[in-house]
C-alpha cells in the first residue's frame, strides 16, 4: 500500500519558511514584541509618575473625556459604565512609547552602521557602464 504523497504546496511553503529573511523576520518580531512590553512598562511605571510629579499629580492613564456627558472618577469607571470616552491620556502614553521605540531603533542601527555589520545593498552598475568606463581607460591610454 502506497502513502499518499504530501501536496507540493506543502514542500513550496516549507522552502519559503526557511529562507533566511523570513527566518530574521520572525527573529525580529518576536523580539519586538518583547521590546514593547519593555517600553511599555518603562513609559507606565517610570515616565508617567515622573511626568505627573512635574505636572501636579496628572496621571495621564487617566486623562479623559466622556462623550455622554456624565462625570467619573476615572477612565475604569467610565469603562465599566459603558461610556464612550475619548482616552487623550493613552494616546499620550502611546506617543511617548512610540518616541522611545523611535529613539532606541535609531541608536541601534547608527551602531550597526558604525560597525560596518549593516551595510546598504549597492547593485552593481550596469554593464554599459562598466562598457564605457573600459572604452574611456582605453582611450586615456592612447598616446
Amino acid at each position: 500500500m502506497l502513502s499518499p504523497q504530501p501536496p507540493s504546496w506543502l514542500s513550496d511553503f516549507r522552502k519559503f519558511i526557511m529562507r533566511g529573511n523570513v527566518v530574521d523576520l520572525a527573529v525580529g518580531i518576536i523580539i519586538g514584541v518583547a521590546f514593547t512590553g519593555v517600553v511599555s512598562s518603562l513609559v507606565k511605571d517610570v515616565f508617567n509618575p515622573l511626568i505627573g510629579l512635574l505636572t501636579g499629580g496628572v496621571d495621564f492613564s487617566n486623562v479623559f473625556f466622556a462623550l455622554n456627558g456624565q462625570h467619573y472618577a476615572n477612565l475604569a469607571d467610565a469603562q465599566k459604565a459603558g461610556a464612550p470616552t475619548l482616552n487623550i491620556g493613552l494616546f499620550i502614553n502611546a506617543i511617548i512609547q512610540f518616541l522611545i521605540v523611535s529613539f532606541a531603533v535609531f541608536w541601534v542601527v547608527k551602531a550597526l552602521t558604525k560597525l560596518n555589520i549593516r551595510q546598504d545593498a549597492v547593485p552593481p552598475p550596469p554593464k554599459s557602464e562598466i562598457l564605457l568606463g573600459e572604452i574611456r581607460d582605453l582611450l586615456k591610454a592612447r598616446p
